[in-house]
């Protein structure tokens, strides 16, 4: 019985030896019939893979940004690096470093250690021009390669420096016009391809386009709406401003409200995006589009046009102006209360003129929550304007659900919302443009590409924006204020803001002062907003800080743009 089972046991042992014998000799056969089909029988896709590996395409440069006036801003210069590969070595160290130092300008016993390294492939120097790869070329020295690349340059310096940002080719990384025109700036209509060696040297055949293949392509150049001229201009005043002032930053927008297009566009801190590796965050960052601030009494321009259109007041209404107000448990005063206590009934001139904040608060109350944030949205705070720049904040504005009597009032005279420079620009421009609002933006666009990213929003009646356009203008002409023009009338409000602290909780002691204005009130050809982050020394308000720049930069613009006088016009 011990036996048979024994042999039983043997039995199936050897059946199962078989059995993976059988397995194993089927999986052989499998494999050499793969091999026969890829070797013999399907020998056209691998040689299309192998051909795709030695495949290279013709060296695609990035297109030129110009400004408006054909003014080149940012172009694609070619450099080289020089290598030495060692595997191909026909000259000792010494001799070739003889030959290369004097025209790379570089130590002869530096570059011949250089030339000893153990390694296959040595790095002799980076981005040499291509003056000096065409003497290293005539030289015709098998074992020194040159790599061809393009190095991102801006010929006019720091200027415009946020609107064009930055591009780096090594890290793909960009900002400003760089990364929202990133596809039109690196869009090739036909490039050249062609095979070459595991070293880099292009496999002339048939079908090979000997001048194709050794000839840059370059992406879409690309305009801008930016004037270089009226750019220089924004740029030396404020800089002159902050200097005089301690400030911490500040900026200058120059716009065309019929448009929308941006003639200038200056952000403090500069930097230049030639060595934009040695700026910090905070030079690069456009904070006029990343970050939210009260806007104070230019937003008041907003709560009279808003009431106007809702029917609340008209150009003649007179508000009492009790120099003081209590709304809540806060009391909210003129900001110069202590000289003019009362100043009782006043017209809409006077409370643009004084800059009165309980004025302000009487005429926002005069609309209900929601008729003001309706007319808010509409003037586009707390969204996006759609400018054609990476970075943009949607600013902050709460739901009427969540007003309560204070939010209210202090929206009145801007200290409800916390808005972005450039909403600031789109919300005013609405009104210097008969009421419609057009997206702001530094790109110059063909008619389909125009109806395609810019919107008109009507926001109010041309009668109800002109109307405003006449108040303001007059409380210039009235008043003492220091952008008053001989030649032209100008629509304009200054703003002062306390800056509240990083966290968001609480304030500080530093100030926001601004001016935001377009000219000639008759016909507005150029709107420009001015803010300067915590001025030092002296009076600060807006009258005194944002004002003086604003003055420049009118006087300089109109001079530049050719703006016709309006003085003697009707507004």
């Amino acid at each position: 019985m011990k036996r048979t089972e024994k042999t039983n046991k043997n039995k199936i042992f050897t059946d199962r030896i078989m059995l993976l014998q059988y397995i194993f000799v089927a999986l052989v056969g499998i494999f050499i019939l793969y091999l026969f089909c890829v070797q013999v029988l399907d020998t056209r896709h691998f040689r299309i893979k192998a051909k795709k590996q030695r495949r290279a395409y013709s060296f695609v440069m990035r297109g030129n940004i110009y400004d408006r006036n054909g003014i080149k801003l940012a172009t694609d210069t070619v450099y080289y690096d020089i290598f030495a590969r060692k595997a191909d070595f026909v000259h000792t160290p010494e001799e070739l470093a003889k030959l290369l130092a004097p025209i790379l300008k570089i130590s002869q016993i530096n570059l011949t250690e250089k030339l000893k390294q153990d390694t296959p492939m040595i790095l002799i120097k980076k981005n040499v021009d291509r003056h000096v790869r065409d003497k290293i070329a005539q030289l015709n020295l098998r074992e020194i390669p040159m790599d061809k690349k393009s190095i991102r340059t801006y010929p006019q310096g720091t200027l415009a420096a946020h609107v064009l940002g930055y591009y780096n080719f090594d890290a793909d990384i960009a900002s400003g016009v760089e990364y929202s025109a990133k596809d039109k700036l690196e869009n090739v209509a036909k490039g050249a391809d062609f095979e070459i060696t595991p070293k880099g040297k292009i496999i002339y055949n048939l079908s090979t386009d000997p001048v194709a293949a050794t000839t840059s392509v370059r992406g879409n150049d690309i305009t801008l709406t930016i004037d270089a001229a009226v750019q220089h201009v924004c740029e030396k005043a404020l800089m002159h401003s902050i200097q005089k002032f301690n400030a911490f930053r500040g900026a200058v927008i120059v716009m065309n409200p019929r448009n929308g297009e941006i003639l200038a566009y200056a952000v403090y801190p500069y930097f230049d995006p030639n060595n934009f590796k040695n700026a910090s965050s905070f030079q690069t960052k456009n904070w006029t589009l990343t970050d939210v601030f009260p806007p104070g009494s230019t937003f008041k321009t907003i709560t009279v046009a808003s009431a106007m259109e809702t029917g609340k007041i008209n150009k003649y209404s007179r508000i009492n102006d009790t120099g003081k107000i209590k709304v809540g448990w806060w009391t909210i005063k003129n900001y110069d209360y202590s000289r003019h206590p009362n100043p009782g009934m006043i017209d809409l001139v006077y409370l643009f003129e004084h800059s009165s904040n309980v004025g302000s608060v009487v005429v926002a109350q005069m609309m209900n929550k929601y008729e003001y944030y309706n007319m808010l949205k509409k003037f586009g705070f707390g969204e996006r304007t759609g400018i054609d720049l990476p970075g943009e904040s949607a600013g902050l504005l709460k739901s009427p659900s969540k007003w309560d009597s204070s939010d209210h009032a202090s929206m009145g005279y801007g200290y409800g919302s916390s808005v972005t420079a450039i909403q600031m620009v789109s919300a005013v421009s609405a009104i210097a443009n008969d009421g419609v609002r057009v997206t702001p933006h530094v790109i110059k666009y063909s008619p389909e590409e125009e109806a395609i990213r810019i919107r008109r929003t009507q926001v109010m009646t041309p009668e109800h924006a002109r109307a405003v356009t006449e108040l303001l203008t007059e409380s210039i002409n009235r008043g003492k204020s220091p952008i008053k023009s001989d030649s032209y009338n100008i629509a304009a409000k200054t703003g002062t803001s306390i800056k509240p602290k990083e966290n968001g909780a609480g304030y500080t002691n530093k100030l926001y002062t601004s001016i935001v204005g377009y000219m000639p009130s008759s016909n507005p050809q150029v709107l420009i907003y001015v803010i300067v982050d915590s001025a030092q020394g002296g009076e600060i308000w807006g009258n005194t800080v944002a004002a003086p720049i604003f003055k420049e930069i009118s006087t300089q613009v109109a001079h530049i743009l050719n703006l016709q006088p309006d003085k003697n016009k009707k507004i």
